[in-house]
């Protein structure tokens, strides 16, 4: 197999998650509900990858609608964790099966879908880069709906290079899809990225030097919490010394936020499922069957679907709106003003806003008068956790499960890039020889995470010889 993106045809191979549909191939989103469903016409994002040189070797399982943070909640049963050989674990989700395949070196690149962390999280859990990009970027024209205004089309690999050259140097980025009310328009994409030679040859300076003293690293104060793994914890640290030791200024941020964006995300993803997922009647829309609206989606959709299902309607509900899905969209307004008041560079989408010191918590420390340290990235952990065995999962409360997207959330309710790097450890059997540390930039600044990512792991690879 290449190990980088080759641009001519037939040149490369490409795994695609299975809700995203390919022409002459099934596409069923790991549903009882569309396990027949043929769609006539390539999703936008693979016909891109194709006229690239993709050749698609094959359709991977997932979580059913991409509801689940193990893709165990499949019509075809789960998928398995390939780091324990002897033993029946996760591999994340709920884009596990585009893990594994790159893991596997089944694919080069493989296609997923991240809502609120199911490229990271999986990646994390098997080892590889998972990348999540900047909300509007990728097209997603051609992907079965989940919550329209979290869902992006993103893409995992064996190495951070791989994806740059994906993104970047072929120009997929600055291609905008008319088929894609949420594809960033072309003159929004100029303003973000400008011009396509200019911006590499920038990137390239700014990142791939011998020192990283011209860019600052925010640790998020937020995410030590009780859960954090030891090992993690660890792995966390040592990368943070590499990139002090590479030049790198490191500052503690404070993203007070956090500690409700779970909870706001859980009430915003399951409402728009309810609305995404009305339409399956078994009538007019998905398999048919006999029987009242009920009972057909009932048999059809499985347990989590069901449960996502009744929490969205509940949230949107007459009289339960206010107390709910309203007050969750102004959580998510405060996570994304979080972040751009940590961020050095101003997000291209918003105007800037100004803020009073007052409004910080007590415990944030100043850089100088005019306020607290600004930085480029931020370097978190990617899951708290290793990967569960697949009997524990199925035994969890569904809150326990959901504690896995603690870290990758915040990034999906702003819309940030966000990538998954993984990092040996010294790991046992229980855990694993791998876990993920997750960077996150300001809005549009996708070209850069991509390439701090490759030299983060290339920093910890030398520190571990």
């Amino acid at each position: 197999m290449v190990d980088t993106v080759d641009t001519r045809p037939g040149q490369w191979l490409l795994a695609v998650k299975d809700n995203i549909d390919t022409r002459d191939m099934k596409t069923t989103a790991a549903s009882k509900f569309l396990r027949q469903h043929e769609p006539p016409s390539d999703a936008t994002i693979v016909q891109q990858l194709r006229d690239r040189g993709a050749v698609i070797v094959g359709k991977t399982n997932m979580d059913e609608f991409g509801m689940g943070s193990h893709s165990t909640n499949s019509h075809f049963g789960p998928v398995l964790n390939p780091n324990f050989p002897g033993t029946a674990r996760s591999p994340g989700g709920s884009s596990g099966g585009s893990a594994v395949a790159v893991r596997l070196g089944e694919a080069l690149v493989a296609l997923g879908t991240d809502t609120g962390g199911s490229i990271r999280l999986p990646a994390a859990y098997t080892g590889v880069f998972g990348y999540k990009p900047s909300y509007g970027m990728l097209s997603r024209n051609g992907v079965i709906k989940y919550a329209d205004s979290l869902d992006t089309v993103g893409l995992l690999a064996s190495s951070a290079e791989v994806l740059f050259h994906t993104v970047f140097t072929s120009k997929l980025a600055w291609e905008h899809d008319e088929k894609d009310s949420t594809s960033l328009s072309p003159a929004s994409r100029a303003r973000c990225l400008g011009d396509p030679d200019a911006l590499l040859q920038n990137v390239h300076k700014a990142v791939r030097t011998s020192s990283g003293a011209n860019l600052t690293i925010g640790i998020p104060q937020d995410y030590f919490i009780e859960q954090l793994d030891p090992l993690i914890r660890d792995a966390w640290e040592r990368a943070e010394q590499a990139l002090h030791n590479w030049g790198a200024r490191i500052v503690p941020v404070e993203l007070p936020s956090t500690q409700s964006a779970l909870s706001a995300y859980y009430v915003l993803a399951p409402s728009e499922a309810a609305s995404n997922l009305a339409r399956y009647d078994g009538q007019r829309y998905g398999t048919k069957g006999l029987g009242s609206y009920s009972e057909i989606r009932g048999e059809h959709f499985g347990r989590e679907v069901q449960n996502r299902v009744l929490m969205g309607t509940f949230s949107l509900s007459s009289g339960k709106m206010d107390n709910y899905f309203l007050k969750a969209a102004k959580v998510r307004g405060l996570v994304r003003r979080d972040f751009d008041r940590v961020f050095a560079l101003p997000n291209p989408l918003y105007e800037v806003e100004a803020f009073d010191l007052s409004e910080m918590p007590d415990r944030v420390e100043l850089q100088d008068k005019k306020g607290p340290a600004q930085v480029d990235f931020l370097l978190c952990p990617t899951a708290p956790t290793f990967p569960p065995r697949i009997e524990d999962v199925k035994k969890q409360d569904p809150t326990d499960s959901y504690m896995n997207d603690v870290f990758t959330v915040p990034a999906s309710l702003a819309g940030l890039p966000a990538i998954s790097v993984p990092v040996q450890v010294e790991g046992t059997e229980e855990t694993g020889p791998v876990t993920g540390l997750q960077l996150i930039g300001q809005a549009w600044d996708d070209a850069r995470l991509l390439l701090l990512a490759g030299r983060l792991y290339d920093l910890l690879a030398q520190k571990d010889r």
